[in-house]
């Protein structure tokens, strides 16, 4: 019984020393860190305005970082795109296109945002706050 007891409190012992290293604990990897090209006109018709966003710290290009973190992290399906069956009404909401690539949370995104569509238009406007000077809604 004795022995137990001994063992026991040398586990103890043991597992307390775990962790107490002097050594400060590497910087979390940014949450998001992404690139963002917005083109007024469309792709290929006007020059792409471009853009970084980093969170966790907040950090980039992008007017407004820290607000534009705080709003994409809240997002549910963030960069989702408009699944295929959705019945989209035909509106056409002007030329304008961005692309965000980068990574979101650990994972890829490459994203193209258009406004060809009522449902281009509504993922547009969810997203909205990465596109500095990008109209919202119809045009």
């Amino acid at each position: 019984m004795r022995l137990l007891t001994t063992l026991s409190l040398l586990l103890l012992a043991a597992a307390a020393g775990c962790g107490s290293s002097s050594e400060a604990p590497a910087p979390a990897a940014p949450t998001v860190d992404l690139r963002i090209t917005v083109w007024p006109q469309g792709e290929g018709r006007s020059t792409g305005k471009k853009y970084t966003l980093r969170c966790n710290p907040a950090g980039g290009t992008l007017p407004n970082g820290r607000r534009a973190c705080e709003r994409l992290l809240a997002l549910r399906a963030a960069f989702a795109p408009v699944p295929r069956d959705t019945a989209c009404t035909e509106i056409f909401g002007g030329p304008h296109q961005a692309l965000v690539t980068g990574t979101f949370r650990g994972r890829t995104v490459k994203a193209r945002f258009q406004r060809t569509d009522g449902c281009q238009i509504s993922r547009w406007d969810k997203h909205r706050f990465l596109f500095p000077g990008a109209p919202t809604g119809a045009s």
